[in-house]
């Protein structure tokens, strides 16, 4: 090198340094985050929402990658790993909770709450708020409680328009204590079951219907194997933002309120979702082909659920479930 060389060289170096970031790069902790369902979905809007809040809350520093369609295994199955910490948070209805967490299972009885606004306003409220703690010292940290929708009834065998027409049908229902035993009181032949199994056990008949709320329904696209659709109402589903407790807890102060406040936006996705579905559910399907029965007597419904409602006090105390019913 001659000593034109060097002398460029060394004019050059401050020019090299001043690009040179002034600060170091901060690494990228990954994270994973599973629904059972598809990602087109009122489940799928949530956690893709949530995922981008996170980035962009905590400056990219934290990434939340998406799983969709139970890729990661079945709702029970995504709990489990959340709770051991082989995978940092999943996004799930409340079907298999009270497995983990069985403070959880008054909210699956049956006709609780009057209507969506109902729920939400009990799940948002102390109520719902205070039940959030109980997960924490099962692993878990509840960021926020979302929706999974109102259920309703398919099957292929034949129009539901009062509880009668439930009696010997085999359906599949949510691994959840609460369902199994309300089912079985309209006559149901109860088989729970993971959801990634559904699509197939309905298409092979090893089970005549299922019940899901109408975001499910057309998201697991039900109608090419069932025919018959029964609005009725029967459970209002809530769904919720788990994490694993340690993975929370080596969070900052201030990232810890960042995947709340990402969870609580994710959330406002995910209802917005359930209900553009169910504007749009019934004609929907309809046009697919599914026959749908709207105006069930719900009260018929009710009555028949008389001896579970009793099962139902004894459980979990009348006093706790008129607090719920009546909250306003």
């Amino acid at each position: 090198m001659n000593t034109l060389t060097r002398l460029a060289a060394a004019l050059s170096l401050p020019a090299v340094l001043a690009l040179a970031p002034a600060t170091p790069v901060l690494a990228q902790t990954s994270m994973k985050i599973s629904i059972s369902v598809a990602q087109n979905s009122h489940q799928g809007i949530g956690i893709d929402t949530f995922a981008k809040e996170v980035e962009k809350r905590t400056a990219g520093r934290y990434k939340v990658q998406t799983f969709y369609s139970g890729s990661l295994g079945g709702e029970r199955e995504s709990i489990e790993a959340v709770q051991l910490g082989t995978q940092e948070l999943t996004f799930t209805s409340t079907g298999p909770v009270p497995n983990f967490v069985p403070e959880a299972r008054i909210l699956d009885i049956p006709f609780l709450f009057r209507d969506k606004a109902h729920a939400r306003a009990v799940l948002d409220g102390p109520i719902g708020q205070d039940m959030l703690k109980a997960f924490e010292p099962k692993g878990f940290k509840a960021l926020a409680w979302g929706e999974n929708g109102v259920r309703h009834m398919t099957n292929s065998k034949r129009a539901v328009n009062s509880p009668d027409d439930l009696k010997g049908l085999k359906m599949r229902t949510m691994e959840n204590p609460v369902h199994v035993a309300a089912y079985k009181g309209f006559g149901i032949i109860t088989t729970p079951m993971a959801f990634p199994e559904v699509f197939t056990a309905l298409q092979q008949g090893t089970v005549d219907g299922q019940e899901n709320p109408l975001s499910v329904i057309m998201a697991a696209k039900f109608d090419q194997v069932q025919k018959h659709l029964s609005l009725t109402g029967h459970v209002y589903s809530p769904a919720i933002f788990l994490m694993n407790k340690a993975s929370f807890d080596k969070l900052s102060a201030a990232d810890q309120a960042a995947f709340i406040e990402a969870a609580k936006e994710a959330v406002k996705a995910n209802r917005a979702r359930v209900d553009e579905d169910d504007a749009k559910g019934v004609a929907e399907l309809r046009s697919k082909g599914m026959q749908v029965v709207e105006n069930v007597d719900k009260a018929k419904f009710q009555a028949a659920l008389t001896p579970v409602y009793a099962q139902f006090e004894q459980q979990f105390g009348k006093a706790n479930i008129d607090k719920i019913r009546n909250f306003r």
